[in-house]
């Protein structure tokens, strides 16, 4: 007979009790642990999750009332409230029996028991363990994804040969397993790749979770990221699942990877290796099931050689790269774009714009775009918002001179760092310094755009 998936847990201050247990259930479930103690039962508990816990209601110090047994069952509970607790006394009345199913045991039996019944009492409790976990699961999961609404994005659009070598690695890869690295500079649709990804494969019908490892303090980092337990520290007012475990099953979306700090390097190799996260204020391993997707717009392999990057973290995370072209490499694609952006910001705003005009589309095609296709969209919606015509001419958008052509920028290199830097301190210069204005002119966020001024030493 084949032995059942199942972990066993016997408390009884009775040896022979114990070893009469293990005789008969080690040949049915895989695994029987007991003790004879039951002021174990919290070092034990803390070091292992169990299917079902077998209970005796009467210790030497009380031996008939069942006070004991009551004491702890609420201690299980408390430590772990989806425990499955078998009573098992020799004084089975009914009186207790109703009393412990009302502290929250599952069942109870009488000693000397019936092997069969004992059996597929404790079959029965293990499918109820299995139900309630999954319903925690989900319960746990829902909560966090209402915590975090699910960001709107666009079709992810292109026609130029660079966009179709990206979407041939996205239909190859999809399928798999396999984490994958987006590389790109910000604005480019990162996001949206790994989205493309996970639409495309076996996780689909699951969770996608993004993550802006950018925007996490680092005293936030472990909480929101592996979760925690309820009093682990001052806010901590309740249970809380991390991204990881949220994300269990799905895709789970790390941006700004390279934004991480070493020692967070470190925690976040330690869980990809083990495939398992533990809460801050707990002590037990939680399995994850998630595919890996990271990004970033920063050069990884500079960031190796000098340091500030793990390279065994990154061979963890890349075994397959996708590389985003900048949309000033593909400008064959901003005409597809533009009509696209139209379309959706023409009906959110109830204008009668229907197309854009050619000189438009050469103004366009021009300009550098510093802030890539999400520069291109917040062009669009100012311009249709501020538009009094049916047609979108160059005067709708008013983009920055100093970066309208790569040849107007005036460097000692066309290194793309430099080019960078350049562009920013021009437009800051146009801006005497606000950080707001600056930020929205060149399509940042104002943390990346101050990532970038800590990055030149500006």
């Amino acid at each position: 007979m084949a032995k059942k998936s199942g972990k066993i847990l016997a408390i009884d201050d009775n040896r022979d009790i114990l070893f009469a247990l293990r005789l008969l259930l080690k040949h049915h479930f895989s695994v029987i642990h007991t003790n004879d103690n039951p002021e174990k039962i919290p070092e034990i508990l803390q070091k292992e999750n169990y299917d079902v816990i077998l209970l005796d209601m009467n210790f030497t110090k009380d031996a008939i009332s069942g006070k004991e047994g009551f004491f702890w069952l609420k201690k299980i509970i408390e430590i772990d409230p989806s425990s499955i607790v078998i009573f098992i006394t020799a004084y089975g009345d009914v009186e207790n029996a109703v009393t412990a199913i009302k502290e929250g045991a599952t069942d109870f039996v009488i000693k000397p028991w019936q092997n069969e019944k004992l059996i597929a009492t404790i079959s029965s409790a293990i499918k109820l363990r299995h139900s309630k976990l999954e319903v925690d699961s989900l319960k746990e999961k829902q909560t966090g994804l209402k915590q975090m609404i699910d960001k709107s994005f666009g079709d992810f659009l292109g026609v130029s040969q660079v966009m179709n070598d990206v979407f041939a690695a996205i239909r190859k890869v999809a399928k798999t397993d396999a984490n994958v690295l987006i590389l790109g500079e910000n604005g480019t649709g990162k996001e949206l790749v790994a989205r493309s990804l996970h639409q495309h494969s076996h996780r689909k019908d699951d969770v996608f979770i993004s993550v802006d490892l950018g925007a996490i303090t680092e005293t936030l980092f472990e909480s929101e990221l592996f979760g925690h337990m309820k009093g682990s520290f001052t806010d901590a007012k309740n249970d809380r699942p991390g991204r990881f475990e949220i994300a269990s099953g799905g895709t789970l979306f790390l941006d700004e990877i390279g934004n991480l700090s070493l020692p967070f390097q470190s925690k976040l190799l330690t869980v990809i290796e083990r495939r398992q996260i533990i809460r801050i204020g707990s002590n037990r391993p939680k399995p994850i099931d998630i595919r890996l997707v990271c990004a970033t717009n920063m050069p990884i392999q500079q960031m190796i050689s000098e340091g500030k990057f793990r390279e065994d973290l990154l061979y963890r995370i890349n075994t397959v790269e996708i590389s985003i072209p900048p949309l000033r490499d593909r400008v064959e694609d901003i005409p597809l774009l533009a009509n696209h952006f139209l379309k959706i910001y023409a009906k959110k705003y109830k204008k009668n714009i229907k197309e854009i005009n050619s000189t438009t589309f050469k103004k366009l095609q021009t300009y550098h775009w510093p802030g890539n296709v999400r520069e291109l969209q917040h062009s669009l919606e100012r311009a249709i918002i501020m538009s009094d015509t049916n047609v979108l001419s160059p005067s709708d958008f008013h983009l920055s001179s100093a970066t309208s052509k790569v040849d107007d920028i005036e460097l000692e290199s066309y290194n793309l760092e430099e080019v960078e830097k350049a562009i920013i301190l021009k437009v800051l210069k146009k801006y005497k310094g606000n950080i707001s204005n600056a930020s929205k002119e060149l399509g940042l966020t104002r943390t990346s755009l101050y990532r970038r001024l800590e990055k030149y030493d500006l």
